[in-house]
Protein backbone atom coordinates (compact mmCIF):
# COMPACT_ATOMS: atom_id res chain seq x y z
CA UNK A 1 0.00 0.00 0.00
CA UNK A 2 1.45 3.35 -1.03
CA UNK A 3 1.57 6.48 1.05
CA UNK A 4 -0.95 8.06 -1.32
CA UNK A 5 -3.38 5.20 -0.79
CA UNK A 6 -3.17 5.62 2.98
CA UNK A 7 -4.00 9.28 2.60
CA UNK A 8 -6.97 8.50 0.35
CA UNK A 9 -8.37 5.95 2.78
CA UNK A 10 -8.13 8.39 5.69
CA UNK A 11 -10.08 10.92 3.64
CA UNK A 12 -13.06 8.56 3.76
CA UNK A 13 -13.20 8.29 7.56
CA UNK A 14 -16.02 10.07 9.44
CA UNK A 15 -13.47 12.09 11.41
CA UNK A 16 -11.84 13.39 8.23
CA UNK A 17 -15.22 14.14 6.65
CA UNK A 18 -16.28 16.12 9.71
CA UNK A 19 -13.03 18.08 9.71
CA UNK A 20 -13.48 18.88 6.03
CA UNK A 21 -16.77 20.66 6.73
CA UNK A 22 -15.25 22.96 9.34
CA UNK A 23 -13.41 26.21 8.58
CA UNK A 24 -9.70 26.11 9.30
CA UNK A 25 -8.39 28.02 12.30
CA UNK A 26 -8.49 31.75 11.68
CA UNK A 27 -10.74 31.35 8.62
CA UNK A 28 -14.03 33.26 8.79
CA UNK A 29 -17.06 31.21 7.75
CA UNK A 30 -19.09 32.87 5.01
CA UNK A 31 -22.63 33.74 6.17
CA UNK A 32 -24.36 32.08 3.24
CA UNK A 33 -22.24 28.97 3.67
CA UNK A 34 -23.17 28.83 7.36
CA UNK A 35 -26.87 29.00 6.48
CA UNK A 36 -26.47 26.29 3.84
CA UNK A 37 -24.68 23.99 6.26
CA UNK A 38 -27.31 24.53 8.94
CA UNK A 39 -30.07 23.76 6.43
CA UNK A 40 -28.31 20.54 5.38
CA UNK A 41 -27.90 19.40 8.98
CA UNK A 42 -31.59 20.09 9.73
CA UNK A 43 -33.11 18.25 6.78
CA UNK A 44 -34.96 15.77 8.98
CA UNK A 45 -35.84 18.15 11.82
CA UNK A 46 -36.71 21.45 10.11
CA UNK A 47 -40.50 20.99 10.44
CA UNK A 48 -40.40 20.48 14.22
CA UNK A 49 -40.45 23.09 16.99
CA UNK A 50 -40.59 22.94 20.77
CA UNK A 51 -44.40 22.66 20.62
CA UNK A 52 -43.94 19.27 18.93
CA UNK A 53 -41.75 17.78 21.64
CA UNK A 54 -44.40 15.66 23.33
CA UNK A 55 -42.97 12.25 22.55
CA UNK A 56 -40.61 11.67 25.48
CA UNK A 57 -40.88 8.24 27.15
CA UNK A 58 -41.89 9.92 30.43
CA UNK A 59 -44.97 11.82 31.61
CA UNK A 60 -45.55 15.23 30.06
CA UNK A 61 -45.68 18.15 32.46
CA UNK A 62 -49.05 19.76 33.04
CA UNK A 63 -50.36 23.03 34.45
CA UNK A 64 -53.87 21.61 34.78
CA UNK A 65 -54.57 19.24 37.67
CA UNK A 66 -57.33 17.59 35.63
CA UNK A 67 -54.86 16.27 33.07
CA UNK A 68 -51.60 14.39 33.14
CA UNK A 69 -49.98 12.69 36.12
CA UNK A 70 -51.33 13.07 39.63
CA UNK A 71 -49.82 15.83 41.73
CA UNK A 72 -47.25 14.46 44.15
CA UNK A 73 -48.63 14.24 47.69
CA UNK A 74 -45.71 16.31 48.95
CA UNK A 75 -46.91 19.34 46.98
CA UNK A 76 -50.39 19.70 48.45
CA UNK A 77 -49.43 22.92 50.27
CA UNK A 78 -48.51 24.44 46.86
CA UNK A 79 -51.46 23.00 44.93
CA UNK A 80 -53.35 26.33 44.47
CA UNK A 81 -50.40 27.74 42.49
CA UNK A 82 -50.57 25.13 39.71
CA UNK A 83 -51.84 26.74 36.51
CA UNK A 84 -51.13 29.42 33.94
CA UNK A 85 -51.55 32.99 35.16
CA UNK A 86 -51.60 36.18 33.08
CA UNK A 87 -51.98 39.82 33.97
CA UNK A 88 -50.23 43.14 34.49
CA UNK A 89 -47.99 44.73 37.05
CA UNK A 90 -45.72 47.63 37.95
CA UNK A 91 -41.94 47.80 38.28
CA UNK A 92 -39.57 50.29 39.86
CA UNK A 93 -36.02 49.14 39.17
CA UNK A 94 -32.71 50.93 39.58
CA UNK A 95 -31.85 50.42 35.89
CA UNK A 96 -35.18 51.06 34.13
CA UNK A 97 -37.07 53.17 36.66
CA UNK A 98 -40.85 52.91 36.82
CA UNK A 99 -42.80 51.11 34.11
CA UNK A 100 -45.79 48.81 33.62
CA UNK A 101 -45.46 45.27 32.37
CA UNK A 102 -47.47 42.26 31.30
CA UNK A 103 -46.63 38.85 32.71
CA UNK A 104 -47.33 35.16 32.35
CA UNK A 105 -46.44 32.68 35.10
CA UNK A 106 -46.68 28.93 34.61
CA UNK A 107 -46.60 26.59 37.60
CA UNK A 108 -46.51 23.04 36.25
CA UNK A 109 -45.59 19.54 37.44
CA UNK A 110 -44.77 16.12 36.01
CA UNK A 111 -45.75 13.96 38.97
CA UNK A 112 -42.41 14.40 40.74
CA UNK A 113 -41.99 16.21 44.06
CA UNK A 114 -41.39 19.73 42.71
CA UNK A 115 -43.16 22.44 40.74
CA UNK A 116 -41.62 23.90 37.62
CA UNK A 117 -41.79 27.71 37.46
CA UNK A 118 -41.62 29.79 34.26
CA UNK A 119 -42.24 33.54 34.10
CA UNK A 120 -42.17 35.86 31.08
CA UNK A 121 -42.51 39.64 31.21
CA UNK A 122 -43.17 42.20 28.49
CA UNK A 123 -43.13 45.97 28.81
CA UNK A 124 -46.28 48.03 28.27
CA UNK A 125 -46.40 51.51 26.76
CA UNK A 126 -48.34 54.48 28.12
CA UNK A 127 -51.51 53.12 26.50
CA UNK A 128 -51.13 49.67 27.99
CA UNK A 129 -50.04 48.09 24.71
CA UNK A 130 -47.17 45.57 24.49
CA UNK A 131 -43.88 47.37 23.82
CA UNK A 132 -41.46 44.46 23.57
CA UNK A 133 -40.10 41.63 25.72
CA UNK A 134 -38.67 42.19 29.17
CA UNK A 135 -37.34 39.79 31.83
CA UNK A 136 -37.61 36.01 32.03
CA UNK A 137 -37.35 33.74 35.05
CA UNK A 138 -37.31 29.98 35.46
CA UNK A 139 -36.82 27.60 38.33
CA UNK A 140 -38.30 25.05 40.69
CA UNK A 141 -40.35 25.11 43.88
CA UNK A 142 -39.84 22.38 46.48
CA UNK A 143 -41.40 21.91 49.92
CA UNK A 144 -40.62 19.43 52.67
CA UNK A 145 -42.79 17.72 55.28
CA UNK A 146 -42.29 20.67 57.65
CA UNK A 147 -43.75 23.04 55.00
CA UNK A 148 -40.36 24.67 54.42
CA UNK A 149 -40.27 25.99 50.86
CA UNK A 150 -37.21 26.09 48.60
CA UNK A 151 -37.39 28.19 45.42
CA UNK A 152 -34.48 28.10 42.98
CA UNK A 153 -34.91 31.03 40.55
CA UNK A 154 -32.73 31.96 37.56
CA UNK A 155 -33.14 35.30 35.78
CA UNK A 156 -32.40 36.02 32.12
CA UNK A 157 -30.49 39.10 33.31
CA UNK A 158 -27.73 36.95 34.83
CA UNK A 159 -28.97 36.26 38.36
CA UNK A 160 -29.42 33.02 40.31
CA UNK A 161 -31.28 33.09 43.62
CA UNK A 162 -32.21 30.56 46.29
CA UNK A 163 -35.25 31.48 48.36
CA UNK A 164 -36.50 29.84 51.54
CA UNK A 165 -39.85 30.36 53.17
CA UNK A 166 -43.12 28.97 54.47
CA UNK A 167 -46.81 29.09 53.67
CA UNK A 168 -48.43 32.06 55.41
CA UNK A 169 -51.78 30.31 54.98
CA UNK A 170 -53.38 27.85 52.56
CA UNK A 171 -53.48 30.69 50.01
CA UNK A 172 -50.26 32.65 50.60
CA UNK A 173 -46.52 31.89 50.52
CA UNK A 174 -43.67 34.10 51.76
CA UNK A 175 -40.02 33.61 50.79
CA UNK A 176 -36.70 35.36 51.34
CA UNK A 177 -33.49 34.98 49.35
CA UNK A 178 -30.68 33.32 51.27
CA UNK A 179 -28.35 33.51 48.29
CA UNK A 180 -28.25 35.97 45.37
CA UNK A 181 -25.52 35.46 42.78
CA UNK A 182 -25.00 37.89 39.89
CA UNK A 183 -22.89 37.18 36.81
CA UNK A 184 -20.26 39.58 35.50
CA UNK A 185 -22.80 41.07 33.06
CA UNK A 186 -25.72 40.96 35.50
CA UNK A 187 -27.33 43.80 37.50
CA UNK A 188 -24.77 44.64 40.17
CA UNK A 189 -27.26 46.86 42.00
CA UNK A 190 -29.73 44.03 42.65
CA UNK A 191 -29.86 43.40 46.40
CA UNK A 192 -31.23 40.43 48.35
CA UNK A 193 -34.93 39.85 47.78
CA UNK A 194 -38.17 38.91 49.49
CA UNK A 195 -41.26 37.63 47.70
CA UNK A 196 -44.87 37.12 48.67
CA UNK A 197 -47.29 35.15 46.50
CA UNK A 198 -50.96 34.89 47.41
CA UNK A 199 -54.45 34.26 46.10
CA UNK A 200 -56.64 37.33 46.44
CA UNK A 201 -60.34 37.25 47.48
CA UNK A 202 -61.31 37.09 43.77
CA UNK A 203 -58.85 34.17 43.31
CA UNK A 204 -56.39 36.23 41.25
CA UNK A 205 -52.73 35.57 41.99
CA UNK A 206 -50.93 38.55 43.44
CA UNK A 207 -47.21 38.75 44.07
CA UNK A 208 -44.61 41.30 45.10
CA UNK A 209 -40.82 41.32 44.88
CA UNK A 210 -39.00 43.51 47.40
CA UNK A 211 -35.27 44.31 47.39
CA UNK A 212 -32.94 45.50 50.09
CA UNK A 213 -31.94 49.12 49.45
CA UNK A 214 -30.23 51.24 52.07
CA UNK A 215 -30.94 48.61 54.77
CA UNK A 216 -34.65 48.56 53.97
CA UNK A 217 -36.78 46.26 51.80
CA UNK A 218 -38.65 48.29 49.17
CA UNK A 219 -41.05 47.08 46.43
CA UNK A 220 -39.35 46.42 43.10
CA UNK A 221 -42.02 44.56 41.13
CA UNK A 222 -45.62 43.49 41.76
CA UNK A 223 -48.49 42.15 39.69
CA UNK A 224 -52.05 40.85 39.76
CA UNK A 225 -52.61 37.86 37.49
CA UNK A 226 -55.79 36.04 36.44
CA UNK A 227 -55.96 32.27 36.00
CA UNK A 228 -55.67 31.59 32.26
CA UNK A 229 -55.46 27.78 32.32
CA UNK A 230 -55.71 25.05 34.91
Amino acid sequence: MTENNVSDNNANTPEHAADATQPTQGQRLDGNEAVNRAAEQAKTTSTRNITDLLDLPIADETANLRYGPNLHDGLLALLPLVGVWRGEGQANTVVDGEYNFGQQIVFSHDGENYLKYESRFWKLDDKGKPAGPDLRESGFWRINEKDEIEFICTHSTGVVEIYYGNPVSERAWELQAASTMVTATGPAELGPGKRLYGLMPNNDLGWVDERLRDDEFVPRMSAQLQRYAG
